[in-house]
């Protein structure tokens, strides 16, 4: 019965962001919703999945294709009338997506990412499948600060109306400009211009969440609201207000000297924006860090992590993060003479909870602790098994 075609489905697909740009959208839209009296609208995600009647913690980024129906039909049960969702590589380059019309969709970013033999073989595998999204999308948006612009617009060209967005280039048909942030408080004026309803738009907009790590997110979530003909007060009223839970989410010490920030990064560009936006924020800081890498994918991770982990850091403690099937000593290990190679300092604390105490243990006035990978997720895959295991905000807020 073409269920996507009775909601208004949206599509985000990127290397990094579709987790903050998907909450963004979802507060944008339950404000739209909240002022017409109607329910709260669904999301798929890789932090969890809600159409109403299911409120579950994910396992996917995008579900297979039978859930991600069920997802839908019971949506259309409740009256709701807006889905977001991730699309993931893997779901475009398997099909999870065939069939379904995205009414937006959005191109976010493109690292090299989900390359080994049970992901993409390849960079161009993985561009390729992530470009799929366009021939799902009825309108789309595209961002100009990401790299392959040239077939990033050629595959584009399988989508009726494409808008852009863009913090560097003025060009953009949403422009984020004079980006301020007073610890961690994000401010900017956005201008959309050769936009359907938004002619000529110039506004001051707050940002919820903390980092300038997310304007690139929030003006992906305008753009896609733009597309949706959203009425601007409620994307000014949703990304004032939007939560994502466990995505940058700073935590304080009673005293309020000591930090740590809980973040889901696991790759190259993620740790890169958080430490651009460490450095601008909190220049007097030194850094700790605890991660680690999946195991049995993704081996491209191990060094790129290491050798920012130890650019960047006073100290890193590498930990498990899913290690599957792999050993848990290897990966830590390899990790770590990726960090000792840049210059940085580190130990092996192969359990996570151990890893997170004894990190806090170490921070002071002085440092700021950063725990990426697993944000809120309450389980750990050890073997072929996914363990109950306290997530990093519990661990953070149990002994910070």
């Amino acid at each position: 019965g073409k269920l996507s075609d009775r909601l208004h489905m949206i599509g985000i697909t990127g290397t990094k962001g579709k987790s903050t740009t998907s909450y963004f959208m979802r507060y944008i839209l339950d404000d739209y919703m909240a002022e017409q009296g109607k329910p709260r609208t669904a999301i798929c995600s890789s932090i969890e999945n809600y159409d109403g009647v299911v409120d579950e913690e994910s396992r996917l980024t995008t579900p297979e294709i039978m859930e991600l129906y069920r997802h839908m039909a019971n949506a259309l049960n409740c009256g709701i009338e807006y889905m977001t969702m991730e699309v993931s590589s893997q779901g475009l380059k398997y099909d999870r997506v065939d069939g379904i019309n995205f009414e937006a969709g959005a191109f976010l970013n493109i690292g090299r990412d989900h390359i080994s033999d049970i992901e993409h073989p390849d960079f161009d595998d993985y561009l390729n499948s992530k470009l799929k999204i366009f021939a799902h999308c009825r309108k789309a948006a595209i961002n100009l600060d990401c790299d392959q612009q040239e077939r990033i617009k050629a595959a584009s060209e399988d989508c009726p109306y494409v808008i852009t967005f863009s913090q560097h280039d003025e060009a953009a048909n949403v422009y984020g400009y004079d980006v301020v942030s007073k610890e961690g408080n994000v401010s900017m004026r956005v201008r959309l211009k050769d936009v359907e309803g938004y002619e000529n738009l110039d506004e001051y907009i707050e940002l919820g969440i903390f980092g300038t790590i997310n304007v690139e997110d929030a003006l992906a979530a305008i753009a896609l609201s733009a597309l949706l003909g959203i009425p601007f007060r409620h994307i000014k009223a949703g990304l004032k207000t939007a939560v994502v839970p466990g995505r940058m989410e700073v935590f304080r010490s009673a005293d309020g000297k000591r930090i740590a920030i809980v973040d889901y990064a696991h790759n190259k560009i993620s740790y890169e924006r958080f430490f651009e936006t460490i450095k601008e924020e909190f220049s007097d800081k030194k850094v700790l860090i605890v991660f680690g890498s999946a195991g049995g994918k993704a081996f491209q991770r191990r060094e790129e992590l290491g050798t920012i982990a130890g650019q960047n850091c006073e100290y890193s403690i590498i930990t498990e993060e899913d290690y599957g099937e792999e050993d848990v000593y290897n990966i830590c290990n390899e990790i770590g003479s990726y960090v000792a190679a840049a210059g940085g300092k580190y130990e092996v604390i192969a359990d996570r909870p151990e890893a997170v105490k004894k990190a806090i243990e170490m921070t002071d006035e002085n440092t700021i602790l950063f725990i990426p990978g697993k944000g809120r997720e309450t389980r750990l895959k050890r073997g072929v098994q996914y363990v109950d295991a306290p997530s990093d905000v519990e661990l953070v807020q149990k002994y910070l």
